[in-house]
């Protein structure tokens, strides 16, 4: 079965990997303040914390902006049930707002539309590793006093107006799961500009616990004293996962370049093929393609998945409405809520895409796909 994703390892990935296997550091050593300032290089120099995944990260970054109890936060329900569920487990009330028709991002307007006084967080998913539309979320988030998250998990190394994401957003999260653009097998991490953000971050993804003398409530207790100010979790990412992701940093823009010149391959040769939908790009957006998400028309979506499947193409759907999850519905969420974001579902089909993917494996996509909507 060809995959719709997967991870591209090299010969340098397997010696880092193995280099911090054979050093005093498993964890919480060396190897990961240096991922995090590697990272940083892509994020223009804003400050990053490495944790476990990008569920983590989320649940890292809300607890970092004081979500809870009484807060909205308003979001797209066209991503995994991640981007929501993290806020939900700290008690804040979710609100989906619709989509753009073409990219699935958040659309701004609907986003305005969904804010209530209570709005703490507004979280736009960067959807297939195209930036959402951030001028425009930003001014409705800061006409709301809210913090604008950006869900990155697909779109490290994508620029907006020529800014790389992780400095768009008051906070931005990443995921590192082997189908994404880089790798540390499972992981993610948090960019904050803000250093209360960035600290609360950090802290969350480590019990909680403070350190620094200075601002400890008990200083003198001795040499060996850590403090808990307010709860958090093991969310750390290992040295042998850092160096893992380290390495994988180097080859970032390459995989960009590689997955940019499979996208145009396949926007060229699909563009003659009837019952298609192919995604867009905006003029401020150069994106790093995480998925080629086409659009199936006229209601065939289930057949020409269940078709190309047979074929030994590993298509994907990304992603089922958040709401429809049975944990939302249960919560009082009702199908209909989006209307663009289920309309764009009912077509959406993601095809091949990863640096390894070759020339002659992708014209037996386009060839496959071809002969079924023909």
């Amino acid at each position: 079965m060809l995959p719709y994703g997967r991870q591209s390892i090299d010969d340098d990935d397997v010696r880092a990997v193995a280099e911090a296997l054979r050093g005093d550091w498993l964890t919480t050593g060396p190897a990961v303040p240096a991922f995090e300032e590697e990272l940083a290089r892509w994020t223009g120099g804003v400050p990053c914390v490495s944790v476990s995944s990008g569920t983590a990260a989320l649940h890292v970054a809300y607890a970092a902006a004081r979500v809870g109890p009484g807060d909205d936060v308003v979001t797209t329900p066209m991503t995994f049930v991640a981007t929501a569920a993290t806020a939900a487990l700290l008690g804040a009330r979710v609100v989906f707002a619709d989509v753009e028709p073409d990219t699935a991002n958040l659309d701004a307007g609907a986003a305005r539309a969904a804010v209530t006084p209570r709005t703490r967080v507004i979280t736009a998913v960067d959807y297939a590793g195209h930036p959402a539309d951030y001028d425009g979320l930003r001014t409705v988030a800061g006409d709301a006093g809210a913090l604008l998250l950006g869900d990155a998990a697909h779109s490290i190394g994508s620029l907006h107006r020529g800014r790389p994401v992780g400095s768009l957003a008051d906070l931005t999260t990443f995921s590192f799961f082997p189908t994404k653009t880089v790798t540390t097998a499972e992981g993610g991490a948090v960019a904050a500009a803000d250093p209360a953000l960035l600290t609360r971050a950090a802290r969350f993804r480590n019990h909680g616990l403070v350190r620094d003398p200075a601002e400890q409530r008990h200083p003198d207790e001795g040499g060996w004293h850590q403090e808990v100010h307010a709860f958090g979790l093991n969310y750390r990412l290992p040295d042998v996962l850092c160096a893992l992701g380290r390495s994988q940093l180097r080859r970032l823009g390459g995989f960009r370049a590689r997955r940019a010149a499979l996208v145009a391959r396949y926007t060229t040769m699909l563009s003659e093929v009837p019952g298609l939908a192919l995604p867009p790009c905006r003029p401020y957006a150069d994106p790093s393609w995480h998925l080629y998400p086409v659009r199936v028309l006229d209601g065939r979506r289930r057949e020409v998945y269940d078709r190309m499947r047979q074929a030994g193409i590993g298509v994907q759907v990304n992603y089922i409405p958040a709401y429809w999850h049975p944990v939302f519905a249960d919560l009082g969420y009702r199908r209909g809520m989006c209307p663009e974001a289920e309309a764009y579902y009912a077509g959406q089909l993601s095809l091949p895409l990863y640096p390894g993917l070759s020339d002659a494996d992708q014209d037996r996509v386009v060839e496959t796909l071809a002969k079924i909507l023909r």
